[in-house]
């Protein structure tokens, strides 16, 4: 009697898939390298040159009508200012006006502060026996950080973020509901800041980001409307809170899993920044990426209409064997080139150095402290949301 394996279902708010996604991103990139889903209906690109492609091909693949499948399905007018929701000449000039203000100089001469967030963190539980990666260390250090380059008073950015996390999270596994009123309510978490702020000018993001003067696409000199500020400082919040929550918690996790290159670490402090790039292709913190089809394209000799949705999953790209020798072998080692959990082409996170520099220091400043931990798996809790992936709760027990 032979058995024949059902036909590969992906689904992104199956919780049970997003659980551990990778067995069946392998068999899409191996049977489907374009997929299907016709509940949902949205085709998903999964090997490696297909959505590096997809993702630098932005004339085909749209970001102006949702980066988020629920978005795109709710035809919702996209607010300006928020520029992975923006496609060029928007998208460059809007970019552009937030990296002059979002510089390498910035966020280098912050990394003492960073790692006094650590401490502060940190500190506290030596003597506890143990820690919760992200409820300790990954909800609080991004959190302080992006709070002290927008200029967000500490006692209110607990709450902010609490917002965030609520407004990002999944209750049951099926496709939420996407309002524009969700925009409006986050946004006005920050209003009364950016007013105060434009009568208390500061050394912060969001004073430059009120005082920049910049040409706008219709060959306009002005500043940004409050509106506008308002979009970028909760898609600065956002972002920065939420993915590198994430990697702090998957590195948590994956060196608890592989104790040997954990001990590498702590012996070698000088393999953390591969570590974190090992880290970020192994589970990438944002693994898919919606897009709106803007004229028919072809793929795997199949015809993908104007007007289509295709998710670009970058998490299953950076596990492709046609790219990565043993991809789904986690080593700190590993001669990378360059992977795809930050995306790639124009909307390549504006924020990645950022990130990286965060993960960087976290994880050095828990080896400080903690050369070795076990998960508490009985109380870990994986977060389910559609955007991103990684951990709500992870604590570890130390020795």
């Amino acid at each position: 009697m032979t058995t024949t394996e059902p036909e590969v279902y992906y689904d992104p708010y199956d919780f049970d898939i997003d659980t551990d996604p990778y067995p069946v991103w392998k068999r899409l990139r191996d049977e489907r390298p374009l997929y299907y889903n016709e509940r949902y209906d949205f085709f998903a690109l999964s090997r490696f040159d297909d959505v590096e492609r997809g993702l630098v091909d932005w004339k085909s693949y749209i970001s102006s009508k949702g980066t988020v499948l629920e978005l795109i399905k709710a035809n919702i007018d996209m607010p300006s200012g928020s520029i992975i929701f923006e496609d060029p000449p928007t998208h460059d000039l809007h970019r552009g006006l937030l990296s002059r203000v979002f510089t390498p100089r910035r966020v280098n001469e912050i990394e003492p502060k960073m790692r006094e967030f650590c401490a502060r963190s940190l500190d506290p539980m030596v003597e506890e026996g143990g820690f919760d990666f992200i409820k300790d260390l990954g909800a609080q250090m991004p959190m302080r950080t992006i709070g002290m380059l927008l200029g967000i008073p500490e006692d209110d950015q607990e709450a902010i973020r609490d917002r965030i996390d609520e407004g990002l999270r999944l209750n049951d596994p099926s496709m939420p509901e996407a309002k524009y009123e969700s925009f409006e309510a986050v946004n006005s978490e920050f209003s009364d800041y950016i007013e105060w702020r434009a009568e208390h000018p500061s050394d912060d993001l969001m004073t430059e980001l009120l005082q920049a003067e910049f040409e706008d696409e219709t060959g306009t000199s002005r500043q940004l409307t409050r509106a506008e500020v308002m979009n970028y400082v909760n898609l600065i919040a956002a972002a920065g809170n939420e993915t590198t929550t994430r990697l702090i918690g998957w590195t948590g996790k994956l060196l608890a899993e592989h104790p040997d290159q954990r001990r590498q670490l702590v012996e070698d402090r000088g393999l953390i920044p591969n570590a974190i790039e090992e880290i970020l292709r192994y589970e990438a913190p944002s693994p898919v990426q919606a897009r709106y089809v803007a004229h028919d394209v072809e793929h795997h000799g199949q015809t993908v209409r104007e007007g289509s949705i295709v998710l670009l999953l970058n998490s299953s790209a950076n596990r492709d064997e046609r790219k990565f020798e043993d991809p789904d072998r986690f080593d700190i080692r590993r001669k990378i080139g360059h992977h795809l959990a930050f995306g790639y082409g124009i909307h390549f996170c504006l924020g990645a150095s950022l990130a990286r520099l965060e993960g960087r220091i976290a994880l050095d400043e828990v080896l400080k402290r903690f050369p070795s931990w076990e998960v508490d798996w009985e109380n870990a809790v994986q977060a389910r949301t559609s955007t991103v992936r990684g951990w709500e709760r992870l604590p570890v027990t130390v020795r």
